[in-house]
């Protein structure tokens, strides 16, 4: 018995924002026309990206943690909801079936949280279970994947995950570090959900999985906590990413990878589909290089960052619907998905073929 994703929703806020308009309409101005500034937003690999504070014509980078925070609120119910509301359509199944609804967001904080608050505007029953996964950061989605599934393989009913983040709202003041011209230069915002089922369900009427959750591995680094950190500040949470972290990764992805796939007797040429979060383009090298996978293996990835940007934890689902979207995920073979954030750590899931 196992969970399968049996629909998937997205939604962004907003029009897409052009990243050479980003920098013209806003942070030319607030790096102070640097030179270097410039030429890390060309490099970023983000061509477009949305925000519910758009820098162009809201600068909120002087603003408290408390406003911030009351913007949060305001902002992410209506978003969380449409994804979540997308993703119960596109499975076929009512918010009265849902069991238990996790949320994954480090980018605001309040109680009563975005969990009840969308407890209320879906009308989930009163006895939905609900669980917050706060502060993981980029790779946040997969572990709230796999305890989604555990939900569903146990109780057999229907989870829903949803991953929101707003990093719009934590625009920092001006400053000549580097490592904080590159997060401000990556970073949107987005929704993503998925509601998971459990599989095999013969029950008429059950809706059709998708995919189905084979596996969850995780590798922290711990004597790399400092290469990237998200730090409370009395002005929004800040943002520490180190040019290190590729090299970092490049010391456990490959590692990873083969202990997910070989405990299913599976080698990466037997993927079909890689799912990986656009941590940025070095980060894409870098797996890339030490998984020697072909230039298209990464094109969803690559294509989300250039379309959306990293948006922190929805990010990684961003590329599995981008995936499923393409066709690309059509057929057999099994899916890895893969994303990296704080501690240092990196979680892989092994995704496979609803049959």
């Amino acid at each position: 018995m196992s969970a399968a994703i049996s629909g998937i929703g997205v939604a962004l806020p907003g029009a897409p924002m052009d990243q050479s308009t980003v920098w013209d309409g806003f942070f030319r101005h607030h790096f102070a026309g640097s030179r270097a500034a410039e030429r890390i937003f060309v490099a970023s690999g983000v061509r477009h990206r949305h925000a519910v504070a758009d820098p162009r014509t809201e600068d909120v980078s002087g603003w408290s943690t408390a406003q911030r925070m009351r913007r949060y609120a305001l902002e992410a119910q209506p978003l969380g909801h449409r994804a979540v509301t997308a993703a119960l359509t596109s499975a076929g199944i009512t918010a009265g079936e849902v069991g238990l609804l996790v949320v994954a967001s480090c980018t605001g904080y309040g109680t009563p949280g975005l969990d009840i608050q969308l407890a209320a505007s879906l009308r989930l029953p009163p006895d939905t279970q609900r669980l917050l996964v706060g502060h993981m950061g980029c790779y946040a989605a997969l572990p709230a994947l796999r305890s989604a599934a555990d939900f569903v393989v146990v109780r057999r009913r229907p989870a829903v995950l949803l991953c929101l983040e707003l990093t719009s709202l934590h625009v920092q003041p001006a400053t000549d570090d580097p490592q904080q011209v590159v997060s401000h230069a990556l970073f949107g915002d987005a929704a993503a959900a998925l509601v998971l089922t459990p599989s095999p369900n013969d029950a008429p009427g059950a809706p059709r999985p998708r995919l189905r959750l084979l596996d969850v591995t995780a590798v922290t680094d711990t004597t790399a906590s400092d290469q990237m950190t998200w730090d409370v500040t009395n002005l929004g949470f800040r943002m520490v990413l180190l040019p290190s972290v590729p090299a970092v990764l490049a010391r456990h992805v490959r590692q990873a990878v083969h202990r997910l796939l070989s405990a299913h007797g599976l080698r990466p040429s037997d993927v079909r589909g890689w799912a990986v979060h656009p941590g940025g383009p070095a980060i894409l090298d870098t797996v890339q290089r030490e998984l020697g996978l072909p230039p298209e293996a990464l094109a969803a990835s690559r294509a989300v960052l250039a379309r959306s940007g990293n948006c922190s934890s929805p990010t990684v689902l961003l590329v599995l619907d981008e995936l499923l979207r393409a066709g690309t995920l059509d057929g057999d073979g099994p899916v890895v998905a893969m994303a990296f954030g704080p501690g240092l750590t990196l979680y892989t899931a092994l995704l496979v073929n609803p049959a």
